[in-house]
């Protein structure tokens, strides 16, 4: 008993799971499930070409996308920027409001600090 020794009577048994109601061996997990729902594919007219193409789903969402960035929704266009490009990176100034910052040197340093002088 002690650090990485717990008692004896709290351990596992040999053969038991530290959760028996988990989820059951076989059932995917909500990645797996979202991937090959985002691959299923559907017949539809291209909107852009008019011609009848096979989309995905996760096909269908981008078009949707560009769809409303065609028609103004500029966050949908800055979207698919982002998409594509990656997000701008942007310095953000919190301390000083855009103010430089200004550092007060005294003349004469005290003579604790004599060994620190450039002279």
């Amino acid at each position: 008993m002690g650090y990485k020794e717990p008692p004896t009577h709290t351990q596992f048994k040999k053969g038991q799971s530290g959760n028996q109601k988990g989820r059951p061996a076989g059932v995917p997990n909500s990645r797996t499930r979202l991937v090959r729902l985002l691959e299923l594919t559907q017949e539809l007219n291209n909107p852009i070409t008019n011609e009848l193409e096979g989309f995905t789903v996760a096909e269908q969402m981008d078009l949707q996308q560009i769809l409303k960035a065609r028609k103004g929704d500029t966050k949908a266009y800055n979207a698919i920027l982002d998409r594509l490009e990656g997000k701008p990176k942007q310095d953000v100034d919190i301390t000083t409001a855009g103010e430089p910052i200004v550092m007060y040197m005294p003349e004469k340093l005290p003579d604790d600090y004599a060994e620190f002088k450039t002279e």
